[in-house]
């Protein structure tokens, strides 16, 4: 039996509107045997049905790195298996999504991709305690489940048959929750007895199957033909760029064409801007170099499509300029602030960044400005 398509959820990302059900990847249906997969963990093992035989239930969850939903329910899934683990239910997560397929603006409430690298970050970071398996490179998995979203539970009883598939309870929002399906479904198949519920709608991130990799790159496209544009700033603009109130989290690059470690790192901070622009984000580039230099700044900032606020140093006087702009800066390139929205200092790195540390002083500002769901997925 499978739920019809009448039904659907509509996130409040615009980005991830969601059919109960879509029919060229079909959800698994009740009654249905569990599909074997091998698939590489987390931890270094190939996992397969098999390293499951002994469990009385087996939970397999849909989940991911970068879906904010998928992240509130992290913690829930871990009680679970703490919980349940010593009773005979075997739990295994699954990364259903293809990297490619996910665009940067989807990554706006993370601090990792998809990628099986970041995953191996993600289980280490939130101590998992329970098999974390990617299916991301071919989805062939994911197409035997027929997942809808992020994150999705399917349990099966100890003959391996589908008795209930659905979300994990009706509210991201932990203390809002009142239907714990996924918890009565374990305790009905451990007592013998057939859920009350056997399938519910899911709510969360649409699974990212490869074929949606098309779509990406004719949204970048657009985005390389975004305008790039170039303005000259003095003290006063720099002044008022560090210490302003702009009501964002700002992030200011200071760079220059002949910088090595600078060039190296613009494309992944470019990346960097289009995660976080539709949130309260502003990313300012400003070229350390004379004014006399402004065309090949300019050349420099097409090429590489960059479509941020970016500035140029407006006088040949640098060491006030780079005063100006941030007191305690030695002066090396590159060097990065991150500014929040009432004008204190976040973040600073001087040298080549670690854009895993950069996005790590981003998402916890932008949440607390705007709070999906009224939670703050990374801390």
């Amino acid at each position: 039996m499978r739920i019809p398509l009448k039904f659907c959820i509509v996130s409040v990302f615009a980005a991830r509107v969601l059919l109960a059900q879509a029919p060229d990847h079909p959800t698994l249906s009740l009654g249905a045997r569990a599909p074997d997969f091998s698939l590489p963990g987390v931890d270094g093992r190939t996992y397969s049905l098999g390293d499951f035989a002994g469990a009385k239930v087996l939970a397999v969850i849909f989940t991911c790195d970068h879906c904010p939903t998928a992240q509130a329910y992290e913690e829930r899934i871990k009680r679970l298996v703490t919980e349940y683990g010593s009773r005979g239910v075997a739990f295994v997560a699954i990364n259903p999504n293809n990297p490619g397929a996910v665009r940067l603006d989807e990554l706006g409430y993370t601090d990792l991709d998809d990628t099986f690298a970041s995953m191996k970050v993600r289980a280490s970071d939130r101590h998992f305690n329970f098999p974390f398996l990617d299916d991301g490179p071919t989805e062939s998995v994911a197409r035997l489940y027929g997942p809808v979203a992020t994150p999705h539970v399917f349990l099966f009883d100890g003959g391996r048959r589908l008795r209930f598939q659905g979300r994990i309870d009706d509210s991201e929002r932990e203390e809002l929750a009142k239907h714990f399906d996924t918890r009565d479904a374990i305790d009905a198949l451990l007592a013998g007895r057939e859920p009350a519920v056997t399938q519910t709608m899911v709510f969360g991130c649409s699974i990212k199957w490869a074929e949606k990799a098309g779509s990406n790159r004719q949204w970048m496209e657009k985005v390389h033909g975004e305008p790039v544009t170039l303005e000259t700033a003095d003290s006063a603009a720099l002044r008022g760029l560090r210490a302003g109130k702009s009501g964002k989290i700002r992030v200011v690059n200071v760079w220059a064409t002949w910088c090595g470690p600078c060039v190296a790192e613009f494309d992944e901070l470019m990346e960097t801007n289009l995660r976080f622009r539709h949130r309260d984000f502003e990313l300012v580039t400003v070229a350390a170099q004379f004014p006399d230099e402004k065309e090949r700044v300019l050349k420099f900032l097409q090429r590489h499509h960059a479509s941020t606020r970016n500035l140029l140093f407006g006088a040949n006087d640098k060491y006030g300029l780079m005063a100006a702009l941030d007191p305690e800066w030695s002066g090396a390139l590159p060097h990065t602030i991150v500014i929040g929205a009432d004008g204190e200092m976040l973040y600073r790195q001087t040298g080549e960044l670690d854009f895993l540390a950069l996005r790590r002083a981003i998402v916890p500002a932008l949440n607390a400005l705007a709070p999906w769901g009224g939670l703050s997925p990374v801390k």
